[in-house]
């Protein structure tokens, strides 16, 4: 025997010489050949090829899907819903503990729940995606956990955790995303953008791939290669860049540098975080900005015909990568209709021309298609809810859903935690198509599945050690790394040479106010009044002073114009519900607007025409103009700071002639913040895309459009279109 073993803490860790380190919770089962050691996960006491780790992960995939049952097949086909750790509240996100609410005294934090465990056991499910946690050491033990209980069950396939982005300096409005308490912070995909450095890309996505697997995560729901060309789409943000040829070296950087492992071979392994590259074919071009989260926001149209254009960042991009695992590891079709001649008017995955024909035969794409989440449920019946997405495949049944999408070359559905209706559509699958044509095709994506889960090396040692993963999340090489990226990331837009501002000095730092809005749920969120410092120690840089009157300084904290471009209220007054989005802060009509609009058709809808044309919107937000015009009155020929967060391209000619010096970002934290403020760091990102120059111009934009909206003229003279920066 040439192996060693030794004792951890709920588990056993073997070394095999010149192998890889095999982690067990049952230490006993262990088959040994050729003095290496090997796990037993079958239970059988004879080494199975897909338990031999000599073998390539696409052998040893192969060999363990041709010996699952359908219920099997079908829960790796299954994508888990938004994980909570602990579920400690009700609603959404809970869960239950032994038949009761979690306890502390009786729970920890890190105990699955009963929902986790009943899908785990009964449904199959191995793809968890997880949320939200409070530490870096509990995610540790929850993964630990997971894994431990789904080793004991038949063939001890391993679960493979993922997250979406988490690395945000601040918090993200669009989708279950909220910042984690351990990772380090960096700026969003369109700060990277900003930042222009594909290098920085890569030395980001390798931090991420440490600190997720820390963490137990093993594929990243990310990143998201759109192309941000529609203004006012609210995932722009997330996005990499509207200009394909930056776009692409961009999206090269990030895969390769998730998901190589350096040293081996084919680049997988233990240090490998799968990327699932979103949204195919591109989601950006929802027509007048609105989002395919939405009924109401379904559809993307391509008016300036560069469809083409925003598949690049896939088919050059991340099917291309110059790295040794050669191409992204799953991809994610979005929820939209893509709104092409000739072709069905149904959601992406629901497409068999998006699907079938170019992703799986054009472009030859043989990884893991995995849908958007909760596309398959039947529809609300009303427009302007959060569950609707099953477009233009209504009449269909759940299971003729499912069917439906596997025929089109998709493998995974996300966040279905049920295999009932994958089951049912095979057996309707085996009426219509054959049995053995059905099983072979329900193998194959079986066998996509398990080659992501054998590749980043879960079958051989899925366990954490929660002391080392606490180490490594959030360290202070991490941390400082974050930093230096959110600076450059930021763009100085305007500066009279008032900064850097002198430390010590009495700022003020008006409040901030939003009207009562709809959250991403469309629930009703009440109105809001927030310091924009959130109560912050700001003694290292300035003194914070109660009036602009006693102030040196006004520092106005604001963020782009927020809205919302549905309104059932207008439906019960005759309307079509429709409602600009917009980028400016006073109230907004949209004289210029197309009409009729490109797409339209519902169900819910006696009308085809989604024009906004002539109507009026106002943006939850004004009063941070307000604020800015306040600064400008009330501090005479003192200096006023204009810092704003731009989660989309603002039209600036409202606010640009009041402010002394303008700041941008991309997400930062305000330490980084004031830092460039106080001359500590320097701004040095520059902008990534055009800022219009009124709405008008953002309204002539086609939404497919690379090139961006006419860009704003300010008022000494600079035009604010891409690359624009102050130069120091």
């Amino acid at each position: 025997m040439r192996w060693t073993s030794e004792k951890k803490d709920g588990y056993t860790l073997i070394h095999n010489p010149g192998g890889p380190d095999l982690g067990l919770h049952d230490g006993s089962r262990i088959i040994e050949q050729d003095g290496l050691a090997f796990k037993d996960l079958a239970g059988t006491g004879e080494l199975l090829p897909y338990e031999d780790w000599r073998l390539d992960p696409v052998t040893r995939a192969a060999d363990l899907a041709a010996r699952l049952s359908r219920e099997e097949i079908a829960g790796l086909m299954l994508y888990s819903s938004h994980q909570v750790v602990p579920a400690r509240e009700a609603g959404l996100f809970g869960g239950h503990y032994g038949g009761g609410t979690f306890d502390p005294a009786k729970n920890a934090p890190s105990d699955l729940t009963d929902e986790q465990i009943h899908f785990l056991r009964d449904d199959h499910i191995r793809h968890v995606l997880q949320m939200r946690v409070e530490s870096a050491r509990i995610s540790a033990e929850w993964s630990n956990k997971l894994q431990a209980f789904c080793e004991a069950e038949p063939w001890g396939i391993p679960v493979n955790i993922s997250t979406d982005p988490r690395h945000g300096a601040t918090a993200v409005g669009a989708e279950f995303r909220q910042r984690s308490r351990d990772v380090s912070k960096w700026p969003e995909g369109i700060g990277l953008a900003a930042a222009g450095d594909p290098e920085l890309v890569r030395e980001f996505a390798k931090v991420a791939a440490k600190e997720y697997r820390a963490l137990g995560i093993t594929t990243a729901l990310g990143p998201q290669i759109d192309l941000s060309t529609e203004p006012r789409w609210m995932r722009l943000e997330d996005t990499l860049g509207s200009d394909p040829d930056r776009v692409i070296p961009m999206v090269k950087a990030y895969c390769d540098g998730m998901q190589t492992t350096e040293g081996a071979p084919d680049g997988w392994g233990k240090d490998s975080v799968i990327t699932m590259v979103k949204h195919w074919p591109g989601g950006g071009t929802g027509e007048g900005g609105r989002d395919a989260h939405y009924a109401y926001g379904c559809f993307a149209v391509y008016p300036d015909g560069q469809f083409e254009q925003h598949m690049r960042p896939f088919t050059e991009g991340a099917f291309r990568l110059d790295g040794p695992t050669k191409k992204a590891g799953a991809v994610m079709p979005y929820y939209t209709v893509s709104w092409l001649a000739d072709k069905p008017h149904v959601g992406n995955s629901y497409s068999e021309y998006i699907l079938k024909e170019l992703l799986r035969e054009k472009y030859a794409y043989d990884g893991v298609v995995c849908t958007d989440w909760g596309i398959t449920g039947d529809p609300d019946p009303a427009i302007d809810a959060f569950g609707s997405r099953c477009y233009g495949v209504q009449e269909l049944t759940e299971a003729e859903r499912h069917l439906r999408i596997i025929l089109n070359g998709a493998d995974q559905f996300g966040g279905n935690d049920r295999m009932a209706p994958i089951l049912e559509a095979w057996r309707i699958g085996d009426e219509r198509c054959g049995a053995a044509y059905m099983d072979e095709r329900m193998r194959l994506s079986a066998r996509r599945l398990l080659t992501g889960i054998f590749r980043v090396g879960l079958f051989e040692n899925p366990y954490l050690d929660p002391e080392e993963s606490a180490r490594i999340v959030g360290n202070a090489a991490f941390v400082k790394a974050g930093l230096v990226a959110q600076a450059r990331a930021m763009v100085l837009l305007k500066d009279r040479g008032v900064l850097p501002l002198k430390k010590g000095s009495r700022i003020w730092v008006p409040q901030r106010f939003l009207r009562r809005r709809k959250n991403f749920v469309r629930m009703w969120e009440p109105e809001t009044e927030l310091d924009p410092l959130g109560g912050m120690d700001v003694s290292p840089w300035f003194v914070r002073v109660d009036s602009p009157e006693e102030a040196d300084a006004a520092l106005v904290i604001m963020e782009s114009p927020l809205s919302d471009p549905y309104d059932p209220a207008d439906v019960a007054s005759g309307g079509n519900g429709y409602r600009p989005l917009t980028l400016q802060y006073r109230p907004y009509t949209a004289d210029a607007a197309r009409k009729p609009s490109i797409a339209g058709g519902d169900w819910r809808e006696p009308f085809t025409d989604r024009s906004y044309r002539g109507k009026t919107n106002t943006c939850i937000n004004e009063k941070d103009l307000d604020n800015v015009l306040e600064a400008q009155r009330r501090m005479g020929d003192k200096p006023v700071i204009v810092s704003l967060h731009m989660h989309n391209p603002t039209v600036p000619a409202e606010f640009e002639p009041a402010a002394d010096a303008i700041l941008v970002d991309f997400s930062v934290s305000t330490e980084v913040l004031l830092d460039v403020l106080f001359g500590e760091r320097e701004a040095t990102g520059r902008l990534p895309y055009n800022l219009p120059a009124d709405m008008a111009a953002v309204e002539r934009h086609g939404e497919d459009a690379i090139e961006g909206p006419t860009p704003y003229t300010a008022s000494d003279g600079a035009v604010y279109a891409r690359d624009w920066r102050v130069e120091k």
